[in-house]
């Protein structure tokens, strides 16, 4: 073993003066090293920060306990820098300014590091408060703020210089304004609940304008399991499909609007839809950048509707997509019930448990989904250039979302296996046919024969089943499968209440039809619908077991989504 050498020269000359650089400022305040961070950092002469320095200011300004108006000063310049803004102090010294091309914050100082308001100044606009980021610095929770900031200048990331910025800014907001004039136009209910209504059936869904820096939104689409489980207490439903409005950058330029482009009041066709005047050079200028609905979540969109999305956007959207893949794998990856040691490989089979112990088994047949028509892309925007581009695009967003939550309703943690295909009651192989249609073959017990369910989604509004068995033929109880599954839009749930009422039309003779009762859902399908929405029912779904738990008591004040069903099994 090699002797340990006593300490050479070099070793004692820097113990030396580390311990004198202790003594000297054992008795200084955090301040004051604070302070002397600082100006180390300002006297960089290549201009680069140095970042064991900046790493040091850091930490010491996190350690701070900002008591002060200096120190909330010195807070603020830091998060500034870490952002990429700028910061300055007014001239009194009461008010530190964070500033961007396109916007500024006004932070208004009191005495003790305690702050009186804080104001947002979008570009052209003048400062108007900002509860949140008020609360925010208040409760000194400084990480959230910087984040918060960091969404505001994110929703300003417009490329070029400021004088393009300006621009494409200044033309988003005209946009903002025809979007509401659209979203305002009169027109008939098709719901009962308006909110739903406005949602699903609005020309542009529900839109609410940006506050405190965040962008336009419009929430376009909600299923019947998303309005129920996003229910508040205050009677407002929060769980749809959104996309936020914004502008992104292009290699070409595009003619965006500098002014409204429908007039006051505006002038209707004969579809409802309002009369856009011309986009001229008179009103647009060319610039390097779109207008763009961001996706929330992103959403898998078949090859055929990007396309479609293309024609009416006049090229801005490639109608080819680089990365396509089957639509079945795209909704699994992104699906809450995605498992990772799911194998895609041959396809998916799932065992989807259902209300009073009963199991489907739901199998996707790798070689029929990887066909072309259902080919399908991840988009997380959608670009386009002008506002009557809009009410067209939501429409195609929620024809495919509505595939997307029929097919997601057979989707499950539970892998299939031997042992676990013997709980199933039912054993469904799904196929595609068109872009738009897919069917559903399976046997009903007691019967040698396999039946088809033909579903054919027409639109988010519209869907029509055709049950095929063996010498049956009931049209009116095609008509009764169509209305349950646009009410519940559940796959499983559509097809127990098909085994039922096949069984009970056996078993018995068909009963007068009584006008006011075809409207109704049948009590069964009711009673799945409560039980799948009690938490027991979510958390026991995870299981090996299945049991029947109780009834919940209440579905809310949505009586009528509440009676259109949910999917089997909410995880």
């Amino acid at each position: 073993m090699r002797a340990r050498l006593p300490p050479g020269p070099v070793c004692m000359k820097t113990k030396t003066l580390m311990s004198e650089l202790k003594s000297k400022y054992a008795e200084k305040s955090w301040n004051e090293s604070f302070q002397l961070v600082r100006r180390c950092m300002e006297k960089t002469r290549d201009g680069r920060v140095c970042e064991p320095i900046a790493k040091c200011l850091q930490k010491i300004n996190e350690a701070l306990n900002v008591s002060s108006s200096a120190a909330m000063v010195s807070r603020l310049e830091m998060i500034a820098k870490q952002r990429g803004l700028g910061s300055h102090l007014s001239p009194t010294e009461t008010v530190c300014y964070l500033t961007a091309d396109l916007f500024y914050i006004e932070v208004l100082l009191l005495p003790g590091g305690r702050v009186e308001d804080v104001r947002v100044a979008h570009h052209g606009e003048a400062p108007v408060s900002s509860p949140s980021l008020l609360q925010l610095l208040r409760m000194k929770q400084f990480e959230e703020f910087s984040l918060k900031l960091d969404d505001l200048a994110s929703f300003y990331n417009i490329p070029g210089d400021s004088d393009v910025k300006i621009k494409v800014y200044s033309s988003l907001r005209h946009l903002e304004t025809d979007l509401f004039k659209i979203s305002h136009l009169p027109r008939s209910l098709r719901e009962s609940d308006l909110h739903i209504d406005l949602i699903m059936n609005g020309r542009i869904g529900n839109v609410q304008s940006g506050r405190e820096g965040s962008p336009m939104t419009i929430e376009y689409y909600i299923s019947p399991a998303d309005a129920l489980m996003g229910l508040s207490s205050t009677g407002e439903v929060s769980a749809g499909r959104v996309a936020l409005v914004t502008a992104g950058s292009t290699d070409s330029s595009h003619r965006l609007q500098m002014e409204s482009l429908i007039s006051s009041p505006p002038q209707v066709d004969s579809c409802g839809f309002p009369v856009f005047q011309p986009l001229t050079e008179a009103c647009s200028l060319l610039l390097p950048a779109t207008f763009l609905l961001k996706l929330q979540p992103p959403l898998p969109v078949l090859t055929s509707f990007i396309e479609k999305m293309g024609k009416i956007t006049d090229g801005v959207i490639a109608e080819k997509p680089l990365q396509v893949e089957p639509l079945h794998k795209l909704l699994l990856k992104t699906s809450r019930k995605y498992n990772p040691n799911t194998s895609c490989t041959d396809g998916l089979q799932f065992l989807v448990p259902l209300p009073g112990s009963e199991c489907h088994s739901y199998v996707f047949p790798g070689a029929q989904w990887s066909c072309e028509n259902w080919n399908g892309a991840l988009m997380d925007a959608v670009p386009f250039s002008h506002p009557g581009h809009v009410p067209a695009l939501l429409e195609i967003l929620r024809h495919q979302s509505a595939i997307s939550v029929l097919l997601e309703s057979c989707f499950s943690k539970h892998s299939h296996s031997r042992d676990a295909a013997l709980l199933s009651e039912l054993t469904c192989e799904l196929l595609p046919e068109s872009d738009h249609c897919f069917s559903i073959t399976f046997s009903l017990h007691e019967s040698e024969h396999l039946a088809v369910l033909h579903v054919a989604v027409v639109d988010s509004h519209q869907m029509s089943c055709k049950l095929l068995m063996p010498d049956f033929m009931d049209h009116e109880l095609d008509e009764y499968i169509s209305r349950v599954l646009m009410r519940c839009m559940s796959i499983p749930i559509t097809m127990r209440a098909v085994c039922r009422r096949v069984a009970s039309l056996r078993t018995r003779p068909a009963p007068v039809s009584d006008p006011d009762e075809s409207e109704c859902v049948p009590a069964a399908v009711q009673e799945d619908i409560s039980v799948s929405l009690t938490p027991d029912f979510c958390d026991k779904a995870n299981t090996d077991a299945f049991v029947n738990p109780s009834p919940c008591a209440s579905l809310g004040v949505y009586s009528h989504w509440a009676t259109a069903g949910l999917p089997a099994e909410l995880v």
